[in-house]
């Protein structure tokens, strides 16, 4: 009210229901052609291929014949009928039970030793993540099959010591434990991922657990381990999903032998495929692997919220 006069304000144009910005449909639109690139190879390349992967796991497919439907046959052989089915998915499982906890643990311990603040620690980190960089490569594997030959570097450097060296990798009962040390020594990302998480944790923590007379084990258990719990269950899953699909190892190493000891799960769909030309089994090969993989992680989920600590839900897991 002015000098006795009401006054009604008038409301914001921007305000007005029903009424449009102008220009926010063209900014929308220059949004997606941006990202059209992106979307394009998405579509293109990755959901029409798990389309064409999902439809051909009924079918009977050798690349040279079209598709011919058979139903849910190929899946009742693979779980009727293929003894190496067995025995593929039960080598890859005791890769992942043993290699994954290895790789976590050893993990952990280089990024806590390279959490110290000593002179040089930058040229210790990038000079021990540096191999990571060719870890997965076929030269290393080569490397790794010479190094555990009969003749090879290990066996030489035992025999220093009077000891006689065995064919590590042709020998059933070590050739599995070769692909073991193999994937832990390539250690580098979840490392990386460890010491991101180390840094995170406040010293304040730490002081004042010293304060009130904590020792280091204590301090390791009581707070390191709580404060870095999701970046472990983030290398933990991110663990189990890459071993099952291991493949490169197995495959330049010891191909699978001898008598199928390393014959891991990828091996398997990779010569039913390419070898037999049996695409669509191997099509239901890999369906059966991504089941396997999804049920894991979500049990991975399931059991989190008893050991995995947050930051925003007070400390406590969920």
């Amino acid at each position: 009210m002015r000098h006795g006069v009401m006054t009604v304000a008038k409301p914001d144009a921007a305000k007005r229901p029903g009424r449009k910005r102008r220009g926010t449909g063209d900014a929308n639109w220059a949004g997606y052609l941006f990202i059209s690139p992106w979307l394009l190879g998405f579509f293109l390349l990755t959901l029409w291929p798990i389309a064409q992967s999902f439809y051909l796991s009924f079918t009977e497919y050798s690349l040279l014949d079209q598709p011919k439907w058979i139903g849910t046959d190929n899946f009742a052989k693979i779980f009727g009928n293929d003894p190496l089915f067995a025995k593929s998915l039960g080598v890859t499982f005791m890769f992942v039970l043993v290699s994954v906890p290895l790789k976590l643990l050893f993990s952990l311990l280089v990024a806590m030793a390279l959490n110290q603040s000593l002179r040089g620690m930058d040229i210790y980190r990038t000079a021990i993540y540096f191999p990571s960089l060719i870890g997965g490569s076929i030269a290393v594997a080569a490397l790794w099959r010479n190094m555990f030959g009969l003749d090879g570097y290990v066996n030489q450097v035992l025999a220093w010591f009077g000891i006689q060296g065995v064919g590590w990798i042709s020998n059933p009962d070590t050739a599995l434990g070769t692909l073991i040390l193999l994937n832990t020594w390539q250690f580098g990302s979840t490392m990386v991922i460890f010491l991101a998480g180390l840094k995170q944790i406040p010293q304040e923590l730490y002081e004042s657990a010293a304060v009130d007379g904590a020792r280091p084990l204590r301090k390791f258990l009581h707070i390191t381990l709580p404060m870095l719990s999701p970046v472990m269950f983030f290398n933990l899953v991110l663990g189990i999903i890459g071993s099952f699909q291991m493949f490169t190892s197995a495959f330049i190493i010891t191909k699978g032998g001898p008598v199928n000891s390393t014959y891991m799960y990828a091996l398997f769909l990779y010569e039913k495929a390419f070898k037999h030309y049996q695409m669509g089994y191997a099509s239901a090969l890999a369906w059966i692997l991504l089941v396997i993989v999804a049920a894991l992680t979500a049990i991975n989920f399931f059991v989190s919220r008893y050991w995995v600590f947050y930051e925003s839900d007070g400390g406590k897991a969920k």
